[in-house]
């Protein structure tokens, strides 16, 4: 497998990302859980990776590429340690959700489906969140947090390194 140049990918990820694809070598159906698994040790799928996954599992690239781009699970753009997912379903629009929104991109200077340029964020839009109540509502990561406001998301975000 050739030598995988991206500055995102160190020699130990390398040597790991080859040992997954060669496992998949001669497995039919085996393109899903090999990128899964080459996006949780790089954190998405650069280019120079899908090349190499295609060469790995001998399969044309747009083949491998066309998953890679279908599925929403797959990014091939870095993400931000922290995933910000704004709510902008109605009960969260009404309570001042795109307000909350416009915040957290001129704060963060980031745009919907965007990273910092320091991957600290990727900012997300959904559509609901089911926490209706708590209105409006932002999580991030795996942490739900009711009833942001413009002057109090900030305070919230700072929270994440």
């Amino acid at each position: 497998m050739p030598k995988l140049q991206h500055p995102d990918i160190t020699a130990d990820m390398h040597a790991h990302l080859d040992k997954i694809i060669t496992s998949f070598h001669d497995t039919p159906g085996a393109v899903i859980p090999v990128l899964r698994e080459c996006q949780d040790i790089v954190g998405y799928l650069p280019v120079e990776l899908i090349d190499n996954i295609s060469v790995g599992l001998n399969l044309p690239k747009s083949d491998v590429l066309g998953v890679a781009t279908f599925y929403s699970l797959f990014s091939l753009t870095p993400k931000g340690r922290h995933t910000i997912r704004a709510c902008l379903g109605t009960a969260c629009y009404v309570k001042g959700g795109k307000e909350v929104m416009n915040r957290i991109k001129q704060t963060y200077g980031l745009i919907e489906g965007g990273t910092t340029d320091d991957r600290r964020f990727s900012l997300e839009a959904v559509r609901c969140l089911g926490a209706c109540g708590l209105a409006p509502v932002m999580v991030v990561d795996q942490d739900t947090h009711g009833k942001v406001s413009p002057d109090n998301v900030v305070k919230i975000l700072e929270q994440y390194e």
